[in-house]
């Protein structure tokens, strides 16, 4: 049936999605990290190895990507400029705020990491690294690209989150399906994101994300992350929005330069922000 969800193949990519963010994991670290049984970890390990995407250290019983893994991006294609464009961007943002940025786009359900500036920053909690990942519709940087998708690439991103194993909780997929939830993002140009919790530090970090386009299309984010009770939520939104949205269109507007597309304007204003639990 056409858009079916396969849940063994969705779970077999959680897998090696996993191992190869990580580098090398357990079977129970595998099995933790994907929210899946200790056997149906076995099960997809032993396959992925038989396939050849996995292979078993030779010391310890850990698992590690295979370099076979490089043949699943052949024919990927990407805004491949967009790193070295935005970089200048995202150093100049934490210079001055002190805060993370991170540059952003999506890949299936999660929102990947091109680039970021946690080492460069004395207020980072974690250093990720370019390659981390997180649930689309639990990050404020998913919100804001869902947001100025068009409408049946939302719902079918939606329709595919509610059968993926770590799907996030109902009310927070219902605020996602309102009508009124992207013209609203849209109004206002960002979202903010309250108390992270899909972070290696729960609950202690909130983010805002403006979007980024190419060619008239949404194809990332800017995402700044501040400690939770450092500040009011509206005084992140005063302090940092306007610089936020200020870099993500000059990012926007030299990838028309690249390109040759369209700049799409901003909204700059609206000061409602989205919080925690939507």
């Amino acid at each position: 049936m056409e858009g079916a969800h396969i849940r063994s193949i969705g779970r077999a990519l959680a897998v090696l999605r996993a191992v190869n963010q990580q580098g090398a994991m357990s079977m129970m670290q595998i099995a933790n990290a994907v929210g899946i049984p200790y056997p149906t970890a076995c099960r997809i390990v032993h396959t992925l190895q038989e396939e050849g995407m996995l292979e078993r250290e030779p010391t310890r019983k850990y698992y590690r990507p295979t370099a076979l893994v490089n043949a699943l991006s052949h024919g990927y294609q990407d805004h491949s400029d967009l790193v070295g464009i935005a970089r200048q961007e995202l150093e100049a943002l934490t210079a001055k705020h002190f805060w993370p940025v991170s540059l952003t786009t999506w890949v299936g359900q999660h929102i990947l990491v091109r680039d970021c500036t946690h080492a460069l920053s004395p207020m980072a909690l974690t250093n990720y690294q370019p390659g981390a990942s997180f649930p689309l519709v639990e990050c404020a940087s998913g919100h804001v690209m869902l947001a100025f998708s068009e409408e049946e690439q939302r719902q079918s991103w939606l329709d595919a989150s509610e059968n993926f194993d770590l799907a996030p909780d109902q009310h927070t997929l219902l605020r996602l399906r309102e009508p009124g939830f992207a013209a609203q993002v849209r109004e206002q140009g960002y979202v903010l994101r309250g108390y992270n919790q899909f972070t290696n530090t729960p609950g202690r970090t909130s983010s805002i994300a403006v979007p980024i386009f190419s060619e008239g299309e949404v194809c990332g984010a800017l995402t700044l992350v501040f400690f939770s009770v450092s500040m009011k939520q509206e005084t992140a939104v005063e302090r940092y929005v306007p610089d936020l949205k200020k870099a993500a269109l000059a990012i926007t507007a030299k990838l028309a330069g690249q390109d040759g597309g369209a700049v799409r304007p901003i909204e700059t204003h609206g000061t409602m922000a989205l919080h925690a639990g939507i």
